[in-house]
């Protein structure tokens, strides 16, 4: 029988399931209450929009282009609507600067792969997107924490990654209200990250997942636009902007994008067409038409609803959390974060919780490269509402209590 270790491939090792992808089983379980998947809710998904929009591709002339082989840049009526959104927030640029994905982690796994050799170093928050270090494992890097205090100094990330065989290619950072914390980068430490990158001369991935989701505070503009401002167009910057429908309107239909000078464009179009030629034509067309006529009602509402239900969590975590738990307090976004008193340790936490308590949630671990974070956890508002938030952190409260005094 063939030794299957023997003929894959060295990346393989380096590759391992997603805690949370396994935790989202759990909510097929009715009697959990989950703040565990950083979904959105499906009761807020824009449904008769949707609906409509697949009835008039089937209606119109459009039924065969959907239904057909596109081009790998991505449909361009969205892409033109993707321009105009951009230069909103202070991305002017044009559509040659816009590629579709299959979602923004399939981004992420191209600029795993247009990047990093083995051995090269990534820069990533400590703690960062799982996703993200799920799509860069593939290619062997080095982690190295990026600090953006300005404690440390170029050399000392460079010379970091030179001992350990490569070179400094990229900083990935989620700026808004970042998976798993929630928190958010101010412009001070963005203009010092572009600084940073300018000196290490390398790119930055800004993940802008969540940027749509503010319920309060003033919007900060994205580091790609502090770089257009700063150097007078997209073609001379170095930051690589991800985004996705995935959180505004349905994470089903696997829609993300890139926008990013051009010379990084042609590459993943390369690496598209290797891949999988292109996303979805149909979903392609039914996002453009949604997005077009239902985009900034769909946001308004989505905000709306996941802002009551942070508020709420975050009263519940105030009511109930014993001394020495903290969390951040996010504008926006999907989660909050806990950092639980020394000693303890999430994942354990978990196993009892889904057990004894039914609540089930994301132990922080899995979000740091070098595996530290025990004592922290993650915990999604989006898809539980307000009465099963109260009780679902008033069961966690008490064991976490529970816990503290057995360990006294």
């Amino acid at each position: 029988m063939l030794n299957w270790d023997h003929v894959f491939a060295t990346r393989m090792a380096h590759m391992r399931a997603s805690e949370i992808r396994e935790l989202l089983k759990l909510l097929e379980r009715p009697d959990i209450i989950s703040f565990a998947g950083g979904i959105p809710d499906p009761a807020l998904f824009p449904e008769e929009a949707f609906k409509a929009a697949y009835a008039d591709i089937f209606s119109g002339d459009r039924a065969a282009a959907a239904l057909q082989y596109s081009v790998s840049e991505g449909y361009r009526p969205l892409r033109d609507w993707l321009r105009g959104e951009m230069e909103k927030i202070g991305i002017p640029c044009s559509v040659d600067n816009i590629f579709i994905t299959s979602g923004s982690q399939q981004a992420l796994d191209y600029l795993g792969k247009l990047f990093l050799s083995p051995k090269d170093t990534a820069l990533v928050t400590w703690p960062t997107y799982l996703g993200a270090l799920q799509a860069f494992n593939a290619y062997e890097p080095n982690y190295d924490q990026l600090t953006l205090t300005g404690n440390r100094t170029p050399e000392s990330y460079r010379a970091a990654a030179e001992n350990l065989g490569g070179a400094v290619k990229f900083a990935y950072l989620s700026a808004d209200f970042s998976n798993p914390t929630g928190e958010t980068v101010d412009r001070e430490a963005r203009e010092r990250l572009l600084t940073l990158a300018e000196e290490l001369d390398i790119a930055i991935l800004e993940d802008a997942a969540y940027q749509s989701l503010r319920y309060e505070g003033e919007a900060i503009p994205p580091i790609l636009a502090l770089e257009i401002a700063q150097k007078g167009s997209i073609e001379e910057t170095r930051t690589i902007y991800c985004g996705s429908f995935s959180k505004t309107l349905a994470p089903g239909l696997r829609v993300g994008f890139v926008v990013a000078n051009q010379t990084v464009i042609r590459k993943l179009v390369l690496m598209k067409q290797a891949a999988d030629l292109h996303s979805s034509s149909i979903n392609q067309i039914a996002i453009a038409n949604v997005a077009e006529r239902h985009f900034d009602a769909q946001v308004a509402k989505i905000r709306a609803a996941y802002g009551a239900r942070r508020d709420a969590m975050l009263k519940a975590l105030a009511t109930y959390m014993p001394a020495g738990t903290t969390w951040t307090r996010p504008e926006g976004g999907m989660f909050i974060w806990v950092t639980l008193p020394e000693g303890m340790d999430g994942a354990e936490l978990l196993a009892r919780s889904v057990e004894t308590e039914k609540v089930a949630f994301v132990p922080g671990q899995a979000f740091f490269a070098d595996r530290s974070g025990a004592n922290t956890l993650r915990l999604s508002f989006c898809c539980a509402n307000e009465t099963m938030i109260d009780e679902g952190i008033k069961r966690l409260g008490r064991m976490v209590q529970g816990a503290l005094a057995a360990a006294a």
